[in-house]
């Protein structure tokens, strides 16, 4: 069935070009102009009414708000969130180091890059998307988790005594909003030994999530690979009924701290 649309509104955000894509976040991100504050705002409110920016294709110079008549929860609940075994034993054994808000530029450009998608004909991400998510981000409100190989995991270089550094082979981004997290996007990079990178950094942040006090996961839209994790359909009247109980303002919840290793602790005792 598909979405109710309308076109997206908000703002320069979503017309502006984006940094280039070598460009390092700074250390310390500036302050938000008024229009940048504005935009942000915005698409704030528009995420409390359950609306969500979607593009046809990376190219594509608009986007439209969507709200699917139905939405897509991962479960937070430990009884109802389903890790395989062979996944769990993967994020068990520390093969990924699994960092939080270190490469977001990195990863929502990922996640755009259509051959990080081998399932998928075209990204919804355009320039503009990603555009706002940089400011959400540097407003505080988007995040990223990143999975990353170090180099005791990577092969051999080609030059002896030569250094290498850490790969980023998958990661994921979304909004937090109050104690609901809307989840956007994730990738992995299975040729660079990222193999259910994706996958780690979800359990991680639905451990994370556990953690610090989230009522909800929202995924959007229903996938099988979101599925196999306990992810159902919920009617969009009970999805408002949740942003309204727990995504105002008074419910935002302190980001940090990134406890990976709790994760992995909570996994081997389950």
């Amino acid at each position: 069935m598909p979405p109710h649309q309308r076109p997206i509104t908000p703002p320069a955000a979503l017309t502006s070009s984006p940094p280039a894509a070598d460009d390092a976040p700074p250390a310390t991100a500036p302050p938000l102009s008024p229009a940048e504050r504005d935009a942000v705002d915005r698409a704030l409110a528009m995420y409390r009414e359950g609306w969500f920016p979607m593009a046809q294709s990376r190219r594509d110079r608009r986007a439209e708000w969507v709200q699917p008549r139905e939405r897509c929860l991962i479960p937070l609940d430990p009884a109802h969130f389903h890790v395989s075994g062979t996944l769990r034993a993967r994020v068990r054994s520390g093969r990924f180091v699994i960092t939080t808000d270190r490469a977001f530029p990195d990863v929502i450009r990922a996640c755009a890059h259509t051959t990080d998608h081998p399932q998928r004909d075209e990204t919804w991400i355009n320039l503009g998307i990603e555009r706002l998510f940089t400011l959400l981000h540097r407003a505080g409100h988007a995040h990223s988790v990143e999975a990353w190989l170090v180099p005791a995991s990577l092969p051999a270089p080609a030059t002896p005594g030569t250094a290498q550094s850490p790969v980023l082979v998958g990661g994921l981004y979304g909004l937090a909003l109050g104690r609901v997290f809307c989840g956007e996007s994730m990738f992995s990079r299975p040729a660079l030994g990222g193999t259910d990178a994706s996958k780690a950094c979800l359990v991680h942040l639905v451990h994370h999530l556990r953690r610090r006090g989230f009522a909800a996961l929202d995924a959007q839209l229903e996938n099988p690979h979101l599925t196999q994790f306990g992810a159902r359909l919920t009617p969009m009247d009970e999805y408002g009924a949740l942003l309204r109980a727990h995504a105002g303002t008074e419910h935002e919840t302190p980001w940090l701290p990134w406890e990976p290793e709790r994760t992995i602790e909570e996994l081997v005792s389950a």
